[in-house]
C-alpha cells in the first residue's frame, strides 16, 4: 500500500511538472517569436522528461538517500536542505542549457558581433534573470554563437555551483560534512545537465 502511494505520488508529481515545464516553454516561445512548432516543443519536452525521470529514478534518488544516511549516521547532521536544494539544482540544470536560446544566433551568417565571455556565460549562469528581463519588456541586443550544449559549458557551470555551495553551506569552520553539502551541489547539477546533453546526443 505505501509502496502504491509513493508511487502514485512520484506520477502525479511528474506530470505536473511536465506540464509546468511544457507550459513554460510554449509561453516562452511565444514571448520571442519562435519559429518551433507547438508539436515539436511538446516531442522534445516529452523526451528530456523521459530522461529525466529515469536519472533521477536511478541515479539521484538512489545518491540522495545515500547522502542522507551518511550525513544522519556519520555525521550526525540533517542533509534535508542540501538535499532539497540538490533535487531543485538537478531538475533546472536538466533544462538549462535551452534557456539562453533566446540569445542565441543560431544562423551565424557572419553578422554577429564577438562576444565576451564574460558576457556570453553570463547567459547561461545567470539564465532566469535575463529571462525575468524579457517578460519585463527589456530586450537586450546580445548575440552569441555559442550554444551550450558542451562540456566547457558543463565545466563552467560546475565550477560556478562549487562558488554557490561555499555561499550556502561554506560557514566558517567548515567540517567534512560541509564540504559534503557543499559538492553536493555541483554533483546534482553536473548529473542533471549530463542528462540533457544524453537526450540530445552530444554524448
Amino acid at each position: 500500500m505505501l509502496f502504491k502511494t509513493v508511487r502514485r505520488m512520484f506520477a502525479s508529481a511528474n506530470t505536473a511538472l511536465h506540464g509546468l515545464v511544457l507550459n513554460f516553454f510554449r509561453s516562452f516561445n511565444q514571448l520571442v517569436k519562435s519559429k518551433l512548432r507547438i508539436w515539436y516543443i511538446k516531442k522534445e519536452t516529452l523526451e528530456h522528461f523521459r530522461l529525466l525521470t529515469k536519472a533521477f529514478k536511478w541515479v539521484v534518488l538512489p545518491a540522495t538517500l545515500f547522502h542522507v544516511f551518511i550525513a544522519i549516521y556519520f555525521f550526525g547532521e540533517n542533509p534535508l536542505d542540501s538535499v532539497s536544494l540538490g533535487v531543485l539544482v538537478f531538475l533546472y540544470s536538466n533544462f538549462l542549457p535551452d534557456l539562453p536560446s533566446a540569445y542565441i544566433d543560431r544562423k551565424n551568417n557572419g553578422t554577429t558581433e564577438h562576444m565576451p565571455s564574460y558576457k556570453k556565460y553570463a547567459l547561461l549562469l545567470f539564465a532566469p534573470i535575463f529571462i525575468w528581463l524579457m517578460y519585463s519588456g527589456v530586450r537586450l541586443r546580445w548575440k552569441t554563437t555559442e550554444t551550450f550544449h558542451n562540456f566547457k559549458s558543463l565545466t563552467i557551470y560546475a565550477v560556478f555551483l562549487v562558488l554557490c555551495g561555499f555561499l550556502a553551506f561554506g560557514d566558517p569552520p567548515i567540517s567534512i560534512g560541509d564540504i559534503a553539502e557543499v559538492l553536493s551541489l555541483p554533483l546534482y547539477g553536473i548529473v542533471g545537465y549530463l542528462t540533457h546533453l544524453r537526450v540530445d546526443k552530444v554524448w
